[in-house]
């Protein structure tokens, strides 16, 4: 992560900002696109939105009470594998919208969707699918979903079905393991 000064900011604003319910709750982040978010074309870069990306995320975990249990259990959040499909451009000082949410998971794997909304009409800009998790250091594993609600106090209900991008991120990144096997 290289936004300290946005990281910063997230961190002193979460306190104040309301709980989310776990486990689809949706953070919304109000951000903007500054001078070093830049690339030649003058628009947003391609890997600063991987970057933005990590703030939602952060968001989503601090305001959904996991946090707390992650630093106390020495748990960390992980990114597995991901893909995103840019629709319009972000141009400088543009505002936008950043939502993270938790769409389904699979065992132990989640599934985020990252959308950037632009304009009073809240266009999508930007949208990605993540194959995250919660990796356990003590016991070298990653957690299911229903162990890491109920360390937040709440019963995980069973996993909404996921969409056919859903489906297909996951298979391509069981594929990428075959193929390094």
């Amino acid at each position: 992560m290289n936004l300290w000064f946005r990281l910063l900011h997230l961190l002193l604003c979460s306190l104040s900002r309301p709980k989310l319910e776990a486990p689809f709750g949706v953070s919304r982040l109000q951000l903007r696109v500054l001078p070093n978010d830049l690339d030649s074309n003058l628009h947003m870069t391609n890997g600063r939105y991987w970057n933005i990306f990590d703030l939602g995320r952060l968001d989503l975990i601090l305001r959904m009470g996991l946090g707390r249990v992650a630093l106390r259990e020495k748990w960390a959040p992980i990114v597995g594998a991901g893909t995103i499909q840019f629709r319009r451009e972000l141009k400088p000082f543009q505002r936008f919208t950043l939502e993270t949410r938790l769409v389904g998971w699979v065992g132990s794997r989640g599934i985020m969707e990252q959308r950037v909304l632009i304009g009073p009409e809240q266009k999508i800009a930007t949208r990605a699918l993540l194959v995250t998790g919660i990796y356990d250091r003590r016991a070298r594993q990653f957690l299911g979903m229903p162990k890491m609600m109920e360390a937040i106090g709440v019963v995980a209900p069973p996993s909404p079905s996921l969409s056919a991008a859903a489906e297909a991120l996951l298979a391509a990144d069981a594929a990428l393991k075959q193929d390094d096997a």
